[in-house]
């Protein structure tokens, strides 16, 4: 336990001390008028309390992730506990902090435009449709498993199709109704029945005091089968460490904020929150682990196990509302920013709802179609998990990079950024290769080659700070 309580000091200090230095390279002008004010349409522009808007961006940026990712990274021992402590504070928390920043500072601009004014037009093209894709699968991914779920706990007659469209129908609202109308009013509730789970879990393991790894016992991969902690576990682990899909989100929330100097506590502390809950997490899948073995792979299950052990009849309920609710509110965020990001590089104004309407149709056609897919094939949700977790972290690296050419453009310290771009590139091309998904390359070959790859972005990056000066 000394190691766990030593991480969770960590980020909580890490916050005070890394996010007030991120928050001096960046600078804050509390006189500036924000996007909410300067842009307010009465839909996505809209002032709301900073309260509201931080737990709104908790739980867009949170859903399952932080759960779930860390359950399944927690198999890999010692390295899981540091990974989400040292990639929230030095990775997770500066990306969506500085993300969150320029989107303030430019209308409340989707990431597609703002890595495309750092990294060039063919960057900003490509971005649009990646992005795009990337929040499709988000939507695809969040509806499948609470609706397989509310499948099981309903009558037989009330099978997974009828949840999904029951999904899709609060999707259509969510994603189309101005932002304080359902996310403002429901998002902030979802947000405390989360953050009440992860803190009563936080109280039993300081009761039970399980024995959970220790620094001291070295850094051994105890995953059952093998997989290479690098890169497999900082992709699975993406949440509650950094991931690229919160890039997409900050711009909703830098739509709403009144004032720059609440950026901080929005942008870093939700994401040092959510490492907080990632890190509860790993301890306690460390403790169901010890007690069932690593044969079990739905993290649903092992959320179930645990809640209702530890926190009762309680915690059962909270079990279901956080796999129910959380997802589903990551994927209909997911819906708004695909809109949002279509609508800017349309040039469509969104006052309209037939102007909403026109971009939402096409893409909840697709998203359908996906799901469609993975009801049919038994390995197709599983197939749709591990694109969407390879496309998250390859969102977060565009997006790392285009911070670091804004730092270098700025003169400001841009090995805050540099540093996480460089490694986050080495794990997704590393991945590519070694992943089943991917090539199904050997781990050595594989490692070789994503250094090989990130040496030559290296050397590319320096060239063109060299040229550049």
């Amino acid at each position: 336990m000394i190691t766990f309580a030593c991480c969770l000091i960590a980020l909580i200090v890490g916050y005070f001390v890394y996010g007030s230095f991120i928050e001096r390279i960046i600078g804050i002008d509390p006189s500036r008028k924000t996007p909410a004010y300067t842009q307010q349409d009465g839909v996505d522009y809209i002032p709301l309390p900073t309260w509201k808007v931080f737990m709104i961006q908790f739980l867009n940026i949170a859903g399952l992730g932080p759960i779930f990712g860390a359950i399944m990274g927690a198999k890999f021992g010692t390295a899981s506990f540091l990974w989400i402590v040292l990639g929230s504070i030095f990775a997770g928390a500066t990306h969506d902090f500085m993300a969150g920043m320029l989107s303030l500072r430019n209308k409340g601009e989707s990431l597609p435009e703002m890595i495309g004014r750092y990294l060039g037009n063919n960057f900003k093209q490509f971005m649009r449709g990646f992005t795009v894709l990337l929040m499709i699968l988000v939507g695809a991914v969040f509806v499948a498993g609470p609706a397989g779920l509310l499948a099981k706990l309903t009558p037989d007659y009330l099978d997974a199709t009828f949840w999904i469209i029951v999904v899709f129908i609060y999707y259509v609202l969510a994603t189309l109704l101005p932002v304080d109308k359902i996310i403002g009013k429901v998002y902030p509730l979802f947000a405390v029945a989360l953050l009440f789970m992860a803190v009563g879990i936080l109280v039993m393991l300081f009761i039970h005091h399980p024995s959970l790894p220790e620094l001291t016992d070295g850094l051994h991969n105890t995953d059952p089968k093998g997989l290479p902690i690098f890169p497999i576990m900082f992709v699975s682990i993406a949440c509650g460490a950094i991931s690229g899909f919160h890039a997409t989100q900050s711009p909703l929330m830098a739509r709403c904020l009144t004032n720059e100097k609440h950026a901080k506590p929005v942008f870093y502390g939700a994401m040092i929150t959510e490492g907080i809950v990632a890190l509860i997490w790993a301890a306690a899948a460390t403790y169901f682990y010890q007690n069932n073995g690593m044969s079990e792979n739905n993290a649903a299950v092992i959320v179930d196990s645990i809640t209702k052990e530890w926190l009762g009849a309680v915690g059962g309920v909270l079990a279901i509302l956080g796999v129910i609710a959380a997802p589903i509110t990551s994927g209909d965020t997911a819906f708004r920013s695909a809109r949002l990001i279509v609508a800017d590089f349309l040039h469509l104004e969104q006052k309209n709802v037939v102007k909403r309407l026109m971009i939402c149709i096409p893409l909840f056609l697709i998203a359908i179609g996906l799901l469609l897919y993975s009801q049919k094939d038994k390995d197709g949700f599983d197939m749709i998990w591990r694109y969407f977790a390879w496309c998250n972290q390859t969102l977060a690296v565009f997006t790392l990079w285009a911070l670091t050419v804004y730092l270098v453009k700025s003169k400001k310290l841009y090995w805050v950024t540099l540093i996480p771009a460089l490694f986050m590139t080495a794990v997704c091309s590393t991945y590519i290769f070694v992943a089943p998904e991917g090539l199904g390359m050997a781990t050595g070959i594989s490692q070789m080659l994503g250094g090989v790859i990130t040496l030559v972005v290296a050397i590319f990056f320096f060239v063109w700070k060299y040229r550049n000066k």
